[in-house]
């Protein structure tokens, strides 16, 4: 019997993470909308012209982090790995610079720079 070692892969992990993540904020962009502190319709309705860009970042987010879970080649699971620090990257100057509030940029901005640092650290477990 052979010796296999058993390990989690913390980014195939993160991967289906940012997944999910996309889905929901395409099925609900309230999700994002508000704590972005975008201004919302009565009821908490998220404007469509906010849905449908909320909604682009939630298909982004699920294509790369399905990359991430299916990709079978090293250097493709490492490529959409770069592809999703380069996105929460671009994310966190964004809306760290952008949006209304200062509260809402430093949490936003905090939350996408953390998780694009968690994805970079996530490479140690592609193993080659």
């Amino acid at each position: 019997m052979k010796n296999i070692k058993k390990t989690t892969d913390i980014n195939r992990l993160l991967g289906a993470a940012t997944a999910l993540y996309g889905a929901a904020i395409m099925a609900r962009p309230e999700w994002l909308a508000k704590p972005c502190a975008l201004p919302l319709e009565p009821g908490g309705r998220v404007p469509r012209d906010t849905g449908l860009l909320i909604r682009a970042f939630g298909s982004r987010d699920l294509v790369i982090g399905l990359v991430m879970v299916a990709a079978t080649g090293d250097d493709a699971r490492r490529l959409a790995t770069w592809c999703r620090v380069a996105a929460d990257t671009s994310d966190a100057v964004v809306f760290g610079t952008q949006l209304p509030q200062k509260q809402a940029r430093l949490k936003t901005a905090g939350a996408a720079i953390s998780w694009a640092a968690l994805c970079a650290l996530s490479l140690r477990s592609i193993r080659s």
